[in-house]
């Protein structure tokens, strides 16, 4: 562990741990049905994930129409929920080389820690289904710190921080949250070029990005060395 750069890790869930696209593209879909609107292709679903559920459900919305009054947006939400809490795992599965790379990080001495827009409840609940829950020091989702201060703000690295004793951070993604977050925080940021992305990797601004988990140590031990 001396001679590794972080004591601290955090991961991004959907898109970054975790291939979710399918599940939240049926919730999305009932959601979208029951309001009178076409379903979206689990490919698209991946371009409306970011920035927690509400986000996600808008950016449906506005792909298949535009947006809705908010009593129809209250009842369409409420829709999606009630499904993905009955659905949350049915066909989601770690990205490959993710477990892997977790328990070769717990041998290193690292803690892990789940820092997520997606809201807690779901959060833990999908990763103990998939039998991940209990890699992880701590799980944070976008609703555990209270209003406004989920990722691109830094509230939730200085947390997980906090909860893991850690002085040596660095953030794992795939989006534009993860990034801004990381460097509102002072902290690196490496990139999943696989995952879910707002904008084309390359100007996310990541301080790396890796094709496989395989991958992910050596990008860690690439990065400069912490102060």
């Amino acid at each position: 562990m001396a001679d590794f750069p972080f004591d601290t890790i955090g991961f991004d869930l959907d898109g970054t741990l975790v291939d979710t696209a399918p599940d939240l593209a049926n919730a999305v879909n009932h959601a979208l049905v029951r309001a009178g609107r076409e379903p979206v292709s689990a490919e698209t679903t991946r371009e409306l994930i970011g920035g927690g559920t509400r986000a996600m459900l808008t950016r449906a919305f506005e792909r298949t129409g535009g947006m809705v009054p908010e009593d129809a947006f209250a009842r369409a939400y409420d829709a999606l929920l009630a499904y993905y809490e009955s659905n949350t795992s049915e066909h989601s599965a770690p990205f490959p080389g993710v477990l892997a790379a977790l328990d070769r990080l717990s041998l290193l001495g690292c803690k892990l820690v789940v820092v997520t827009n997606k809201i807690e409840r779901y959060a833990v609940k999908l990763l103990a289904e998939l039998d991940m829950e209990d890699r992880f020091h701590a799980i944070l989702g976008g609703d555990t710190l209270g209003p406004d201060r989920a990722k691109p703000k830094r509230d939730m690295i200085d947390e997980a921080k906090a909860r893991c004793g850690g002085t040596r951070f660095a953030m794992v993604g795939d989006a534009s949250f993860d990034v801004r977050a990381a460097r509102a925080a002072e902290v690196p940021c490496v990139i999943y070029r696989l995952g879910y992305h707002d904008m084309l990797v390359e100007a996310l601004g990541a301080d790396a990005v890796i094709d496989h988990f395989d991958e992910l140590i050596g990008a860690l031990e690439g990065l400069p060395r912490p102060r």
